[in-house]
């Protein structure tokens, strides 16, 4: 049974991740996570009494903590969603970002990095085997015009502090495989979506508001464009690229689904409309409300996928429209989940876990 070292495991990628992990019986899971505003204990009760789930209370900033934690454990390989990630927060307070996604990752780096070459003469190939899987954004490539794609060539021109710093953890984790040959693998993804995400953000943040009957912000004209992956395709994507990608290499993730935050609003809009017949806010697209743009708002993100697709045999399974049925469809029947959210109850729930 492989050992993983998961950063961030509370998180919205990070917990869909660890759970089907968990679920699929052939992993032991170290949950490394720091519990800032965005990790959540509560998503991950359906496995916190799991035998093979461990939760460890941790800054990635604390390189010697991540080295014990890594050297009692036996760690076989490190997947890092650890991440400050809302374009707006980075906007109003770049700091956060820069000491978590920068120096963080580099600390990171630096214990994977002392970890790996003391079990060079591990018996049971560990050494061999070990990898370090970067999970990035593709908002590190800046804002396509009307046409074209990012491919994993595409020159970085990040345009938000958020972006900037996940740049700048990209390139390092280059560094330590082109320097030091630490066995590292990146991916730069499109935006996420799906159960358990932090309702700051795009479509959790409609659906909560519009079942609450509240106006709906959409920035500017509303036409900027993002391609949009339903979180459970990203984590398929991210299992395949630990077991086959190949070392040193980047792969795109992305979902085939271009669409404007105000045709993805309507659509969410028209779902809620069909889910919750008896709501008396309906039609929802009412509640829609321009609000002035934020700055630096990339235009069009679009990822190629065909470098993955090729390698792996992957792509999405879920449309846009599944996709978002089944999220939508979660957020109606998890109002508790979103209540202990907004309310900032989860936050002490930190019981009932096993410790390493």
């Amino acid at each position: 049974m492989e050992t993983l070292f998961i950063t961030g495991g509370a998180g919205f990628i990070g917990s869909n991740f660890l759970i089907r992990k968990i679920q699929d019986g052939n992993s032991r899971i170290i949950n490394y996570d720091k519990l800032t505003y965005a990790g959540n204990l509560d998503t991950l009760s359906p496995v916190k009494n799991n035998p093979n789930y461990f939760f460890v209370e941790g800054d990635i900033c604390n390189q010697e903590l991540v080295k014990k934690t890594l050297i009692e454990n036996k760690v076989d390989s490190i997947v890092n969603f650890a991440a400050e990630s809302h374009v707006d927060r980075s906007i109003e307070s770049p700091e956060d970002f820069i000491q978590t996604n920068i120096v963080g990752t580099l600390r990171l780096l630096q214990a994977s990095r002392d970890y790996w070459d003391s079990i060079k003469e591990d018996e049971n190939n560990r050494y061999k085997n070990f990898r370090f899987l970067h999970v990035s954004t593709d908002e590190v490539y800046g804002s396509l015009g009307d046409s074209g794609s990012f491919t994993e060539e595409t020159p970085y021109a990040p345009n938000s502090p958020y972006a900037a710093s996940k740049a700048s953890s990209d390139h390092l984790t280059r560094s330590f495989f082109k320097t030091f040959g630490l066995p590292t693998i990146t991916t730069n993804c499109s935006n996420n979506y799906g159960p358990h995400q932090f309702p700051e953000k795009l479509i959790p943040l409609m659906i909560q508001k519009a079942t609450a009957g509240q106006p709906l912000p959409v920035y500017g004209d509303g036409l900027h464009v993002r391609d949009w992956l339903y979180v459970e395709d990203h984590c398929i994507a991210l299992e395949q690229t630990l077991k086959n990608g190949r070392v040193g290499e980047v792969y795109n993730i992305g979902g085939d689904n271009e669409k404007t935050n105000l045709d993805l609003v309507n659509i969410l809009c028209e779902i809620l409309d069909e889910l919750i017949p008896d709501s008396p806010h309906k039609p929802h697209k009412s509640l829609i409300n321009f609000v002035k743009d934020r700055p630096g708002h990339d235009r069009r993100y679009a990822i190629d996928a065909g470098k993955i697709k090729r390698d792996m045999d992957w792509k999405p399974k879920e449309t846009l429209d599944t996709g978002l049925r089944k999220t939508v469809q979660w957020y109606i029947d998890n109002p508790q989940w979103i209540e202990r959210v907004m309310s900032g109850a989860y936050k002490g729930q930190r019981l009932g876990l096993n410790k390493t």
